[in-house]
């Protein structure tokens, strides 16, 4: 009579051992939920190349190129004539590619600002310039050691700074001219906050 109970036992131990089996059956169908949260990231990053916006300089930063444009014509005349009166050969061709250099950035001076722009992205801030050398520039915000704010005499008058990006890499350095005081300010507080959380994360 013993025998049967025996076999009876074992019949009974292997439900049991269905039960743990029905357990992991839970978890991996809690997986795909918390994978449903995966395809976020994804989406916040096509949000940024969408919704991601070149900001401009101040027009007002013009007069800043204009003035420049005209003291580096001068110099470069003032450089010629003295080839002239000296009796040079070349003096007048000096002096007249001097003058035409002098034009050319005159009437690319308003091309020169609208080519300056930068955007912030979730990880960097792009930085960009140039007409014919075109350059663009991308700093992680946690590389980011030291925001600085400088302002000349012509752009002081007129209300602009400049923002100065200083990097572990020195070739990697970004400034941004021609920001009003206030987005200057603003800006740098921000990137302040992003750059020190960031170095936090690293």
């Amino acid at each position: 009579m013993s025998s049967p109970d025996d076999q009876i036992a074992p019949l009974n131990a292997p439900e049991p051992v269905t039960t743990p089996v029905s357990a992991p059956v839970s978890a991996p169908v809690s997986v795909p939920e918390s994978g449903a949260d995966a395809p976020e990231p994804e989406a916040g990053s096509r949000r940024l190349v969408v919704d991601g916006e070149w900001h401009g300089v101040s027009p007002k930063y013009l007069g800043v190129e204009i003035v420049s444009s005209i003291i580096s014509a001068l110099v470069l005349c003032a450089i010629a004539v003295v080839f002239v009166v000296v009796g040079a050969w070349f003096g007048w061709w000096a002096l007249g590619l001097a003058v035409v250099i002098g034009v050319v950035m005159l009437v690319l001076a308003p091309r020169r600002v609208r080519s300056i722009g930068y955007q912030l992205r979730s990880d960097d801030l792009v930085f960009k310039r140039g007409i014919m050398f075109h350059r663009v520039v991308s700093v992680p915000y946690g590389r980011m050691q030291l925001i600085d704010i400088n302002r000349g005499p012509v752009a002081r008058a007129l209300g602009l700074a400049e923002l100065k990006f200083v990097t572990a890499a020195a070739s990697t350095g970004v400034s941004i001219p021609g920001l009003v005081d206030e987005e200057a300010n603003a800006l740098r507080d921000h990137l302040v906050g992003l750059a020190e959380s960031r170095r936090v994360g690293l």
